[in-house]
C-alpha cells in the first residue's frame, strides 16, 4: 500500500469513525428514558419484585444513592447481587441509555 493510499484508508477511517459518534450521539438524543423505563425495568421497579427499590420510594433509592450516582450505573450495566440482572435485561440499551433510566428513576424518587 503506498503513502498515499495509507493516508486516504486513515483519513476515511477517521470520517467514518465521526459518522457513527454523530449517529450515536443522535440516537441518545431521541431516546426516551421512560418509555424504556417502561418497557424493561417497571416490572422490577414498578412493583418490588426481586427486592427492587419502587420507583418513587425515596428512603430506598436514598439508600441507593449514598454510594454514589456512578456505581449505581455500575451496578445497572453488570448487575448486583445475583438479584439485579446485568444490563436490567435491556440488551439493546448502550450504557449512556442505562444511565439515563437510572437518572428517570431517581427523578421520579425524589
Amino acid at each position: 500500500m503506498s503513502s498515499y493510499q495509507a493516508h486516504t484508508l486513515a483519513a476515511l477511517l477517521l470520517f467514518c469513525s465521526l459518522v457513527s459518534a454523530g449517529t450515536v450521539a443522535q440516537e441518545s438524543e431521541e431516546f426516551d428514558a421512560e418509555a424504556k423505563y417502561q418497557a424493561t425495568c417497571f416490572a422490577c421497579h414498578g412493583t418490588g419484585q426481586a427486592h427492587a427499590p419502587v420507583v418513587g420510594d425515596t428512603i430506598e433509592w436514598e439508600i441507593r444513592l449514598e454510594k454514589g450516582f456512578d456505581t449505581l450505573v455500575q451496578s445497572t450495566i453488570n448487575g448486583l447481587n445475583g438479584m439485579m440482572p446485568a444490563r436490567g435485561l435491556c440488551s439493546d440499551c448502550t450504557d449512556g441509555d442505562l444511565e439515563a433510566i437510572v437518572q428517570f428513576m431517581i427523578d421520579e424518587s425524589q
